[in-house]
């Protein structure tokens, strides 16, 4: 009262909760133990917090406190407090000493621990705590079997009679491929074109392995000399393709930042290689393949020069969904006269899914 407040008045905005990670070993009647630490790697994000000195090849000894880190996770409820800090600790790895994470995560699965209804005897009555299974350390196991393999040699040198080229179909490349969407384009022009797309029954299919595939699993870190030792093979074993996503993107960055490689050559030996399927980009808009907004006169110079060494489709899209960053790319890719403007929507989330009710 004399705040000014009436406990009616007051409302619970938010809820944190704090796990101590130790190297106490709950099967040993939580017993500290020593030694040295040979992995620590510890979670992050929004909503956690970490408070703690040790670090990887830190000693560990009996004579000061068995505490290594506090992590204190907040959220909206206590809920989501909870389900974050499961996460967090699912997230630790650390090796070499004995720790409570195992048993730290038994409690918070417990739905008893989680509703507040504990006693004095909640551990007692839950045996299971004290041998919650540890982790398997899969990580370390793994990369001592490869050291192991490649410095040891326990199966003797590696085999040189395996060619990357013996993986590829028994094709005869000097039989030129089929017809595909490229002269299709060519003959019907972009409008006639799409509008022929549109009314298909047939699923119009493109592959993206020579652009988001390995921008999304390597980095885009193939190189050039990878792609045209298959270009071929896609080109007379898969006509029937739509487009080739092949360029744009990351590929035009990383090829100048990390594999020197000129990125207009890579797309003028791709167009070479596979004459007869459309060859598609993806273009930020006004960001063309980079990462401000250029003038307009940058935007249509530069997809004169693309369409002109062999992109045939432009995916344009703009992070935001912003049609004004978009406009100047798709006027651009329409005076041309020959090449096709797909417009794409970015979006995070599950479409497919009624329960999703936010839109990012």
């Amino acid at each position: 009262e004399d705040l000014g407040l009436r406990q009616e008045d007051i409302r619970i905005r938010g809820a944190a909760m704090q796990c101590r990670i130790t190297t106490e070993d709950p099967a040993n009647g939580f017993r500290p133990d020593t030694g040295r630490i040979t992995a620590y790697r510890t979670p992050g994000g929004a909503g956690i917090r970490l408070d703690g000195g040790t670090t990887l090849g830190a000693e560990v000894s009996a004579y000061f406190d068995s505490m290594l880190v506090k992590l204190t996770c907040r959220g909206r409820t206590f809920e989501d407090a909870v389900a974050r800090s499961r996460r967090a600790l699912a997230e630790f790895r650390i090796r070499g000493v004995s720790t409570n994470i195992g048993f730290l995560q038994g409690l918070l699965q417990d739905e008893d621990f989680r509703a507040g209804n504990v006693t004095t005897s909640f551990i007692e009555e839950r045996p299971e705590l004290l041998t919650a299974r540890s982790s398997g350390d899969r990580g370390t196991k793994i990369l001592t079997y490869l050291a192991d393999v490649t410095v040891n040699k326990p199966h003797g040198e590696r085999p040189s009679t395996v060619y990357p080229q013996d993986k590829l179909p028994d094709i005869d490349l000097s039989v030129a491929p089929r017809d595909g969407s490229r002269q299709r384009l060519l003959e019907l022009g972009p409008e006639s074109f799409a509008r022929d797309l549109r009314q298909r029954k047939a699923l119009g299919v493109t592959d993206t392995t020579f652009r988001d595939a390995h921008q999304s699993l390597l980095a885009t870190r193939v190189r050039t000399s990878g792609l045209l030792m298959v270009a071929p093979y896609v080109a007379r074993t898969t006509p029937e393709l739509l487009s080739i996503e092949c360029w744009g993107g990351a590929t035009y960055d990383v090829a100048l930042r990390f594999l020197h490689e000129d990125p207009w050559e890579r797309l003028a030996a791709l167009r070479e290689a596979v004459p007869n399927i459309a060859l598609q980009m993806l273009l930020r808009g006004r960001n063309t393949v980079g990462y401000t907004p250029y003038p307009e006169r940058v935007t249509t110079a530069f997809v004169e020069e693309a369409a002109a060494t062999g992109v045939d489709i432009f995916r344009i899209f703009d992070a935001l969904n912003n049609v004004d960053q978009m406009r100047p790319a798709i006027d651009a890719v329409r005076e041309t006269g020959t090449t096709i403007a797909e417009v794409a929507m970015s979006y995070t989330g599950d479409l497919s899914n009624p329960g999703e009710k936010l839109y990012t």
